[in-house]
């Protein structure tokens, strides 16, 4: 297997470096072969006594050799001298007999006729490969030259074209980041007609714009030469004001979203799969920076292989039992008293000390391994719900809420178990409500039916719109951390929190604030009317025996008259 991906490389570079070859040492390189083959050939005949005998024949291979690298005009020609050649050679080499006119014309005229039907058939066969050719490199909807084009072209360039006082080849990736809005809106061909009007805007960049090539449904390259970093840097600003411009597809005026990553060729030894590589990853980083472009940094693919090895870490660290649920309590804020807990997972490595959640989870929750994440959260919490009597709260991410799977898992969970439904909360951020609100209604529903309190989490920090608290079927709001801190020194800070709370209390929900790290924030609270708080002024997260531990010294030191149990030595509170 891997021979035979070595020879198949191998002899794809030795084609990409023929074709980069200039095409007239390529005629040259082949004249010289046909030429020696018409000489060897004759010389044979010679030796071999004349052309009494079969070997004239052997003339048919460069005739044929010729068919197949310039169709039958070459075949014609090549024959037509071969038969000259024949004409010169005697009959007899021995007796010195020479042969007849009648036999040279026909056996030129074999030659011919030959030469002429071998040529024919490789120019239907080159017909055929070219039209072949042509469909692989073309996308069969938009008619854009594809990704194999972008292959070929780019390993063309790069052996043909160096680079140019500091400019070389350039790659820009441009992705129509809102194209599912549009083919929503106006059927799948969208999608090819805003491809190919895009691809004809593209023609304005210049001459330095060498090809315009269709990734995918969603996705153009762009291909640049001679280019150095600044004008690549302003040929993509160019591209962004482009896609600005209103569109007219299908008789509809459209404004795209353009998100683009860019890279140069910095190395002789660079390929197009690297350099394509490269401009994927500068392109998902623009998307996660939330930028129109950026440029290609070693740093982001450094960053990419240690995402995929800690997701591998993760996944093992599941398998091994190294994730673990600690526990951070919620304070009733009218009486002091603990009025259940949040399950936040952690991480405990092979050296023994713990990962922080936030340099794992924002990229589990990317991927499907969210789900056994999920599920050994929900199931530890359950377990310690039903040991402690209290309620806890757990976290869903987007992806759980649209998991079918796991919610029916849930259910079976709450109705074979001796577990009240009610000390359950599933905790769901603005943002993962909004991905698909009708689908979240549904989930959300789904999961009060089991009898499960659910709240939303982060609130206001997603939307400035709180319209569609009214459909959701939720009983509790969590606010921020962000509007707890400075509520001490800032009048209108203490008012933003007056009317989060207010909002809640008018929808009758349950509302929590998070991030509680001071007396005075404490105090300002509950003067407010929040219903609850936890942060590190009560507890840090902590594993199950030590909250039950906290909750009893808590209960006894709250009998003494003292309402606070202030947790020292805390981590920073971005670990939580």
């Amino acid at each position: 297997m891997v021979l035979k991906g070595s020879s198949s490389g191998s002899r794809q570079t030795l084609e990409s470096r023929w074709q980069a070859c200039p095409a007239a040492l390529r005629h040259l390189l082949r004249g010289i072969v046909l030429t020696a083959l018409l000489a060897l050939g004759a010389a044979l005949v010679y030796v071999t006594g004349g052309t009494r005998y079969a070997y004239p024949y052997l003339m048919l291979i460069p005739v044929l050799l010729a068919g197949a690298w310039y169709t039958w005009k070459g075949s014609l020609t090549v024959a037509f001298a071969a038969g000259l050649l024949m004409a010169v050679m005697p009959l007899s080499v021995a007796t010195g007999e020479s042969q007849t006119m009648l036999n040279w014309l026909i056996r030129l005229g074999l030659f011919l006729v030959i030469g002429g039907f071998a040529g024919g058939l490789f120019e239907r066969l080159q017909q055929s490969r070219i039209s072949m050719e042509l469909a692989a490199r073309t996308d069969p909807r938009a008619g854009l030259p594809n990704d194999i084009a972008l292959e070929s072209d780019l390993t063309r360039w790069l052996w043909r074209h160096p680079r140019q006082d500091g400019r070389t080849v350039g790659l820009v990736l441009v992705r129509l980041d809102d194209l599912d809005d549009v083919v929503e809106a106006l059927g799948a061909d969208a999608s090819d007609a805003l491809a190919v009007a895009m691809s004809e805007r593209f023609s304005r960049l210049g001459p330095n714009l060498a090809g315009c090539y269709r990734l995918n449904d969603a996705e153009l390259m762009l291909l640049f030469w001679p280019v150095a970093r600044e004008e690549l840097e302003r040929l993509a600003l160019r591209v962004v004001e482009l896609g600005e411009d209103n569109l007219v597809v299908l008789g509809v005026p459209l404004r795209v979203q353009l998100v683009l990553g860019s890279t140069l060729q910095q190395h002789e030894q660079d390929t197009p799969g690297s350099l394509i590589r490269e401009a994927r990853i500068a392109m998902l980083a623009a998307s996660e920076k939330h930028r129109s472009h950026c440029h290609f940094q070693p740093s982001f693919a450094r960053r990419s292989v240690q995402n995929v090895k800690l997701i591998a870490r993760v996944r093992r660290g599941l398998e091994l039992g190294e994730f673990e649920l600690h526990y951070q309590p919620k304070v009733r804020l009218r009486d002091g008293r603990i009025n259940g807990c949040e399950g936040l997972i952690r991480w405990r490595d092979e050296s023994g000390s713990l990962v922080s959640p936030g340099l794992f989870m924002p990229k589990v929750e990317n991927t499907t391994l969210i789900a056994p994440v999920t599920r050994f959260v929900l199931n530890e919490a359950c377990d310690f719900a039903m040991r402690y009597g209290n309620r806890v709260s757990i976290n869903f991410s987007v992806r759980n809420l649209m998991d079918d799977v796991l919610l029916e898992e849930l259910r079976q969970r709450v109705q074979e178990t001796d577990m009240d439904p009610a000390l359950l909360e599933i905790e769901i951020t603005e943002s993962a409500l909004m991905h698909d609100l009708f689908a979240a209604k549904l989930a959300l529903e789904r999961m009060c039916g089991f009898g499960i309190h659910v709240s939303v989490d982060d609130f206001g920090t997603g939307f400035s719109s709180f319209e569609y608290l009214r459909h959701l079927p939720i009983t509790g709001l969590k606010i921020d951390r962000a509007f707890v801190s400075g509520m001490e020194q800032d009048v209108r800070a203490r008012k933003l929190m007056a009317c989060l709370i207010e909002v809640g209390h008018a929808l009758n929900l349950e509302v929590t604030a998070e991030g509680v790290e001071t007396e005075p924030q404490h105090h300002i609270l509950r003067e407010l009317g929040c219903d609850q708080a936890q942060g590190f002024l009560y507890a840090k997260a902590m594993p199950g025996d030590d909250l039950l531990l906290w909750c009893r010294e808590r209960e006894r030191r709250l009998r003494q008259g003292d309402p606070f149990v202030t947790a020292r030595n805390q981590r920073p509170a971005s670990f939580r």
